[in-house]
């Protein structure tokens, strides 16, 4: 037999009830072991101190007190020579143990009570010097507090009332969580959810969104590996049939052999570095200033490279290849492409690096920015077999840089060429 519950509902009332329903019964315990003896056995003392006088009366003959004194206490007094009772009194009962044990310590004698339980009324004998038996009947309230039933009552209504008002929250929560899990499911056969939005507490909210951006990157990603089958059958194609026409017609040059294998290679080396570009690595220390000199010196020995740095650069942690191997792909296609200056420049805030990479070559037009950043795209201004590249440059610089939690972004720059600029958060 499971005795605590599976589903998140039932663990998380429970976690709620259980601590409430101890507390409670703690508070319990306190109230009957101190509060609730204390003031029985002072209502026990106080009638038992009223009932020993009025016997007194009697045994002094002054009926005229005791009768002046029951009225003026709300006891009625009643002397019988024989009384038709159970045999079995109620002395031991919790409501009137009290009360007999302060008659006894006080009168000495034999007393008896009863109790009408359905009509709460108390009947005290208690045998009279003349062999009589007096009888003192009085309401219940003069030794039993209703108190108690009433503070039961009470414990009981404030775990109902929390468990009211923490269920339907609890209920929300989990049908947040549950709308998660079934939209996981979809997401993980490759399914989409229309009108799937982040809803519950915030952490909820933020797993939510967390799986949503997953979802994105998975597809991107799924989008990405297909476009690169389908790049690599069509761009290995032409050079394979170009090389097999030559080969079969016995017309083959070394030279246009050895281009068309360069060509290929180049390709395949492409394509196995975007595939890598989402490979782990270990996140070390990094300052980019190192980095971005050596990578200008060996990308344009022959331009003019103007950097500019802080002073105290920021040092942040970063995966360094995935990191080099982005500003490589960017750097290198500015020095491919400008006519003379190449311009690095490094902004540090309280939260972020930015890089900016200039160039004074030809540019990109504005309709063509988003297209440049896509992978397997070659711009007709800007790539060729006679340029090289298979487009996936800064391909692979843009997934590596929002691998970090960054942004790159395609501007026009005031040397009249290209400007990249990538925002990296420390």
């Amino acid at each position: 037999m499971r005795i605590i519950p599976r589903s998140f509902l039932g663990r998380t009332i429970l976690m709620v009830l259980i601590p409430l329903i101890l507390a409670l019964l703690i508070v319990a315990n306190a109230f009957f072991g101190n509060h609730w003896k204390r003031v029985h056995a002072t209502l026990a003392r106080t009638l038992a101190g009223e009932v020993t006088t009025m016997v007194h009366f009697m045994d002094q003959n002054n009926p005229d007190a005791v009768k002046t004194l029951a009225k003026d206490i709300g006891i009625n007094v009643s002397i019988h020579d024989k009384l038709n009772r159970p045999n079995d009194n109620d002395n031991e009962s919790l409501e009137a143990g009290p009360l007999a044990h302060e008659l006894h310590t006080r009168l000495k004698q034999p007393t008896n009570i009863y109790i009408d339980r359905g009509k709460r009324l108390l009947f005290i004998d208690i045998p009279t010097k003349d062999n009589k038996i007096a009888t003192f009947a009085t309401s219940m309230h003069r030794i039993y507090s209703t108190s108690t039933e009433v503070f039961l009552i009470w414990v009981l209504a404030a775990i109902l009332i929390v468990s009211a008002l923490v269920t339907p929250f609890i209920v929300l929560h989990t049908r947040s969580i549950r709308r998660i899990a079934k939209a996981a499911n979809k997401f993980g056969r490759g399914m989409d959810v229309p009108g799937f939005q982040p809803s519950g507490s915030l952490e909820i909210r933020e797993a939510a969104s967390a799986m949503i951006t997953m979802k994105e990157r998975l597809n991107r990603y799924n989008k990405t590996r297909t476009d690169m089958l389908n790049a690599v059958g069509h761009d290995l194609k032409t050079p394979l049939t170009r090389m097999r026409l030559a080969v079969e017609t016995d017309s083959v040059s070394k030279n246009d052999l050895l281009h068309d294998i360069d060509r290929m290679s180049e390709m395949v080396n492409g394509y196995l570095a975007f595939a890598r570009g989402e490979t782990p690595e270990i996140e070390q220390a990094v300052e980019l200033p190192a980095m971005l000199t050596r990578i200008a010196r060996d990308a344009a020995p022959d331009k003019d490279i103007v950097l500019q740095f802080p002073n105290e650069p920021a040092q942040f942690y970063a995966r360094p290849s995935s990191l080099t191997s982005a500003f490589t792909n960017i750097i290198e296609n500015a020095a491919r492409f400008c006519k003379k200056t190449l311009k690095i420049t490094e902004i540090d805030s309280t939260d972020s690096v930015t890089v900016i990479i200039e160039d004074d070559g030809i540019g990109i037009p504005d309709d063509k920015k988003d297209k440049a950043m896509q992978p397997f795209v070659r711009l007709d201004e800007s790539r060729s077999d006679s340029t090289g590249g298979t487009g996936l440059g800064l391909s692979i610089a843009k997934t590596a840089i929002e691998n970090h939690g960054g942004q790159i972004f395609l501007e026009n720059s005031d040397l009249g060429g290209l400007k990249v600029r990538v925002v990296l958060p420390l």
